[in-house]
């Protein structure tokens, strides 16, 4: 069978699966995707031990956690969600929005994230009444094809077409092309090129940018918080996450009591020699090491020829400059961060736009600070999509207890980062809307004063 024509079967099944729920209610939709969520919490050790035994990275331990927390994350956010029939309504105007299913989604799932992206794409497509095939990663497939299996043998228990949900087998690039091709919508999470090809596949997408969050700390900071919350980062599936930091930028006078917290809190500062020997092992051919991203700093140093003393959790690398010839400015997956100093605060949100110009554009940055004027500067003048104020930001940017964030792993970076949506991709881009109008009843045209004020009277507005 050709790929046209396996893909193309796919989607068949998957649009006569998708027309058994599209009149469902809203309150069958968020059972199911209750159901969903609450499956994954009590299996969550089974599918992190497979996916840290496919994939090799990460840590335990996190994967669980993940399992166990993001579908509590997400239906607190689903519960209050509205993805059927009327969701909106202006007694004012008599404007009324309707939500309608959007059809076939196809996800591409990443190899660092696969099981969490599957769920969380599959339960915030079930709120809107739609079908989904999952294309994975080819390092992490035997897992997510796995999973996808479980999850159909779910719906098909609670009585629903389990062909909701699909799960290409044997991915390669040309199925997922094609799969991007012939669906209705692509939710793309993972690496710049996977991105580019949705958005170059003549379907409507949502795809994330690279991360390579950078953090501000002032001098006003929390020092020992800090570095306590940007070593949970570090630690959290051994920096796997997109939403870790990457680098810190420290104040001059600041300088030297964070670094004595970093080191109190795990941290090891590389000589000159170190740094050299770590840079040629994390890159390769101008490529991440995926024989050492996502794993121990005890492993990372090994690898690269040189020893930390036991305890330690992540490395700092002392850097001067970003862009290519800065190889420490990019993004690591690594529980590698990149220490920088400012002198005025200027000067933080300048190195803060450099780096992420070059690696990173428009994801998240974050600031450690309670000096507030910093703060609105930081987050008016960055060019960023997320801003975390004194907060671990692997665990916060895609939402969490203690944050505002929708929850998600699917994080938009706008136009910097070369996609359509700033926001966290959630249920709310899984639906379509109808707007529903009537002529508004005795509306009268503002005056031309109102509308345009003084202008009216400036000579140069039309030349004269």
């Amino acid at each position: 069978m050709s790929t046209e024509a396996y893909i193309g079967t796919l989607i068949q099944t998957a649009r006569a699966a998708q027309r058994t729920i599209e009149n469902a209610t809203q309150e069958e939709v968020l059972r199911i995707a209750a159901a969903i969520g609450w499956y994954v919490t009590q299996n969550a050790k089974k599918w992190a031990e497979l996916d840290l035994n496919e994939t090799g990275m990460g840590v335990l331990e996190s994967k669980i956690a993940r399992n166990q927390n993001k579908p509590r994350h997400l239906m607190r956010d689903l519960k209050k969600a509205r993805t059927v029939g009327i969701i909106e309504e202006d007694k004012q105007t008599g404007l009324i929005k309707i939500a309608k299913p959007v059809g076939v989604i196809g996800v591409l799932a990443p190899t660092t994230v696969g099981i969490g992206v599957t769920f969380i794409c599959v339960m915030n497509s079930i709120m809107g009444r739609n079908a989904t095939i999952i294309s994975p990663h080819p390092r992490a497939q035997r897992t997510t094809f796995a999973f996808v299996g479980a999850l159909r043998d779910l719906l098909e228990r609670l009585g629903y077409d389990p062909d909701l949900l699909q799960c290409i087998e044997q991915p390669r690039l040309e199925k997922t092309n094609e799969l991007m091709r012939q669906c209705d919508l692509i939710v793309a999470t993972g690496g710049t090129l996977m991105v580019k090809a949705a958005y170059s596949s003549g379907t409507p997408a949502y795809g994330v940018g690279a991360g390579n969050v950078v953090s501000v700390i002032d001098e006003t900071a929390d020092f020992m918080q800090a570095a306590e919350k940007i070593r949970r980062s570090q630690l959290n599936d051994l920096a796997i996450g997109c939403s870790t930091e990457n680098s810190v930028v420290i104040q001059k006078s600041a300088y030297q009591p964070m670094m004595d917290a970093f080191k109190q809190c795990g941290a090891y500062v590389l000589t000159p020699e170190e740094k050299q020997k770590l840079q040629g092992t994390l890159w390769i051919d101008g490529h991440l090491n995926t024989e050492v991203i996502c794993t121990p700093a005890s492993n990372i140093a090994k690898v690269s020829g040189f020893t930390v003393p036991d305890g330690t959790d992540f490395l700092l690398v002392e850097e001067t400059g970003c862009g290519k010839d800065f190889p420490f400015s990019w993004e690591k997956l690594s529980v590698v961060v990149t220490v920088y100093q400012y002198d005025r605060f200027e000067e933080a949100i300048a190195l803060t736009n450099g780096i992420q110009s070059y690696s990173g554009a428009g994801h998240s940055c974050g600031i450690h600070s309670q000096n507030e004027d910093h703060i609105l500067a930081f987050a008016m003048q960055t060019k960023t999509s997320r801003v975390g104020i004194n907060c671990s930001q692997n665990t916060f940017n895609a939402g969490n207890w203690n944050s505002p964030m929708p929850a998600t792993i699917t994080l938009g970076c706008g136009t910097w980062g070369g996609n359509i949506t700033t926001e966290n991709v959630h249920w709310k881009h899984y639906i379509n809307v109808t707007w529903v109008g009537r002529e508004i009843p005795n509306a009268t045209q503002p005056t031309d004063e109102s509308l345009f004020g003084d202008v009216m009277q400036d000579s140069r507005v039309l030349g004269e």
